[in-house]
């Protein structure tokens, strides 16, 4: 067992003892009861220019590892999306690049791949609707071009250009005739992204639970499942109940997805979370407990990796991606902890290590001892004596 001196948000220093236990990362199939995936996060080029507002180099063999890891815990990947720095430091060349390599690894071993349609390739200035419905069209070709499902993001320009919630049936209603399978509709709240106030046309996301639906419901041949990540467990829960059979509610509340995925006597939720590419192990496991119907252990798995989901995801909740990628380096994803942007910065070194007792706590470090010697070389850089 390793021990660190680690900064807490207190300002103070205080040894902590890892407890030595290795999360068994052997493969699993996909689950059968739940349909599940992890949203993955790109890993930076280190030795490329990553600047701030630069065009994003990547890792490409770390980055597509990494979604290999998530398939081999038999989760689906969703790529391209807000967890791999959709509108925040990944610009749309990249993430066009992205998605056709990963098309191309889901496809060589038929694993399940669902991928980012947004409108972030354009200009800011000169935007209407029809440039929004155009620009969401490019980006549903060249995700249905690499097999993938679509997902149909949240997008800051509809949002900025939409005069009600007529523009909004307007513009999803001509995606989803272009669509040529079915697509994952998907609510980000301003939590994710203050751009997205008055989404669908309502200040209030609770006003847009019933228009939402019907505009499933009109749709729902074209419409495999909406992700809804409001932080909201109840708001999901409404509109869950309101769709139509066949279409799924997939949860992206990483505050609350233990209860939301077991479900209640009324239906349950499946998953697309950000947390469950830092927790997969046990996120998989835990499926897998619900599969046999056990669900003592699909408690004792999941409920230990809340407070760690709750932490990385803590106000402001947009960077919760700096943590994701904190882990996957802990973990031995990449070689070093750096993200395109330099968001690497954007969380302080006890947010860091108060990551690392709850990552412990929970059970998810692959490898302890290497998690305590890449700790302490950052924390011996910080300044932080060990």
């Amino acid at each position: 067992m390793s021990t660190l001196r680690l900064p807490s948000s207190d300002g103070t220093v205080a040894p902590y003892t890892l407890s030595g236990v290795a999360a068994d990362t052997s493969p699993l199939p996909p689950a059968r009861s739940r349909v599940a995936f992890a949203a993955a996060h790109v890993v930076a080029d280190p030795a490329a220019p990553n600047a701030p507002g630069a065009p994003a180099r990547l890792d490409w063999e770390a980055t597509l590892a990494f979604r290999h890891h998530l398939w081999n815990q038999g989760l689906g990947v969703a790529d391209a999306m807000d967890t791999a720095q959709r509108g925040m430091g990944l610009d749309w060349e990249a993430t066009a690049e992205l998605i056709r390599r990963s098309g191309a690894e889901a496809a060589a071993r038929g694993a399940a791949l669902a991928c980012g349609v947004g409108t972030d390739q354009l200009a800011s200035s000169d935007v209407d609707l029809e440039s929004v419905i155009t620009a969401y069209g490019e980006q549903l070709d060249v995700v249905q071009g690499a097999g993938a499902t679509p997902v149909l993001m949240a997008s800051r320009a509809l949002a900025a250009v939409a005069e009600g919630p007529g523009d909004y049936a307007k513009a999803y209603g001509r995606l989803l005739q272009r669509a040529e399978r079915p697509v994952i509709l998907h609510w980000l709240g301003t939590a994710f992204d203050p751009a997205l106030a008055g989404y669908w046309g309502f200040d209030d996301p609770a006003e847009a639970i019933e228009p939402v639906a019907a505009l499933i419901a009109e749709h729902a041949d074209a419409v495999e499942g909406i992700k809804v990540s409001l932080l909201d467990a109840a708001l999901e829960v409404r509109l869950r109940r309101l769709l139509p059979e066949g279409v799924r509610l997939y949860t992206g509340d990483d505050f609350d997805y233990p209860d939301l995925v077991l479900g209640d006597d009324h239906g349950h939720s499946h998953a697309l979370l950000g947390i469950f590419a830092a927790i997969a192990p046990a996120a998989a496991r835990a499926l897998a407990a619900l599969d046999e119907g056990d669900t003592d252990r699909y408690r004792a798995l999941m409920d230990p990796t809340v407070p760690l989901a709750r932490h990385l995801f803590a106000a402001p909740t947009f960077y919760y991606k700096t943590g994701i990628t904190f882990l996957a380096w802990l973990n031995g994803h990449q070689k070093g902890f750096h993200m395109v942007g330099g968001l690497h910065s954007a969380r302080d070194l006890p947010h860091l290590a108060q990551a690392l007792r709850l990552a412990d706590a929970a059970g998810v470090l692959s490898d302890p001892d290497l998690a305590a010697e890449r700790m302490r070389s950052l924390l011996q850089v910080s300044g932080v004596d060990q």
